[in-house]
């Protein structure tokens, strides 16, 4: 029955290096790239900083790129699960992530099924900002000095909200304890939507929150903020000194940025990092993020692996000398 085995070997051996190829020259050359709706992942609940960012570069992108762009909320371990489930997607650009600063600090507190370095594909940093130190009205402390003073008088009187333990938020407010030497009760929560619902009702006091989501807080004065965590004042609140005019040193910074899975192909890499640049300095996304205390950021994709690499240690050392215990 098998005449000719050698050839017909020969034969499968070429079907499957010419499938190879094709498979490999689809995910180099992604011509037609996109053809069906984009999952922007935000691993975070809604009504936060970052989905706030992320559903106005999702409506530009949705028109530059001729296909939807979905937010799509997977909240939970603060960002990991969203992370992880990027992490794991198919790098074909059907699936990318949009993160904060607490991205890099996930490293200090949980134990990671993946390397937040490593094990992903760098895009473009979005923008960047501070945190603003935000009171509900009834708390007595109109400067950083003042909110010092009272900690120090009463201590664990205060309580501080954060978008859960270990990320971004309870860390720069851990950083402020330590060199500021006050002691306050930490609160964490699913998300800035929850975490500002309490604070509002006044459940909890104060907290470092995303300048998008606490810079219309201010204006109205549902809260009171008296002070930036950048190293220098934000323009979107130009009045507001920095902690650091009154505890020299201290810097959080926050910023948004976009990556997808290891491998993903150069091609969309490079088409998305300009469309989000081109994105970021239209006048009207300009306008917006001015308005929310964000300075567009750009640049390749490697400068957010170089903010890793800074941001990353800087957060393991803040968990150890706080002694913020790990999540397994």
């Amino acid at each position: 029955m098998l005449k000719h085995p050698r050839r017909a070997g020969f034969a499968l051996a070429l079907l499957a290096v010419v499938l190879v190829a094709t498979n490999a020259a689809a995910q180099r050359k992604p011509d037609n790239y996109p053809t069906k709706p984009i999952r922007l992942i935000v691993p975070f609940a809604p009504g936060g900083g970052t989905d706030i960012v992320a559903r106005a570069l999702a409506q530009k992108l949705t028109e530059s790129l001729g296909q939807s762009v979905v937010v799509d909320n997977r909240s939970g371990g603060g960002g990991t699960i969203g992370a992880e489930t990027t992490v794991r997607a198919t790098p074909d650009g059907y699936t990318l992530i949009m993160v904060s600063a607490s991205y890099s600090t996930n490293a200090a507190i949980f134990k990671l099924p993946y390397d937040p370095v490593n094990d992903i594909t760098p895009i473009a940093l979005i923008g960047e900002s501070g945190f603003m130190v935000a009171l509900h009205p009834s708390v007595p402390a109109k400067s950083i000095k003042e909110l010092i003073a009272l900690a120090k008088a009463k201590p664990n009187s205060l309580n501080y909200a954060s978008t859960g333990t270990g990320g971004i938020t309870h860390l720069a407010t851990e950083l402020f304890n330590m060199m500021a030497n006050t002691k306050m009760v930490h609160v964490p929560y699913k998300g800035t939507g929850a975490a500002l619902t309490d604070l509002l009702g006044g459940q909890v006091q104060l907290i470092f929150g995303s300048m998008p989501s606490m810079v219309p807080q201010n204006k109205t004065g549902r809260l009171r903020g008296i002070a930036v965590t950048t190293a220098k004042r934000n323009n979107a609140v130009p009045d507001m000194p920095t902690i650091a005019e009154t505890v020299p040193g201290y810097e959080a910074i926050l910023w948004y940025a976009c990556w997808g899975p290891k491998n993903l192909p150069k091609e969309i890499v490079t088409r998305w990092n300009t469309e989000i640049a081109k994105a970021i300095k239209t006048p009207d996304m300009k306008e917006r993020m001015a308005g929310e205390g964000l300075d567009p950021a750009g640049g390749p994709p490697e400068q957010l692996r170089d903010v890793l690499r800074r941001d990353v240690p800087k957060w393991i050392k803040v968990v150890k000398e706080a002694n913020v215990k790990a999540i397994q």
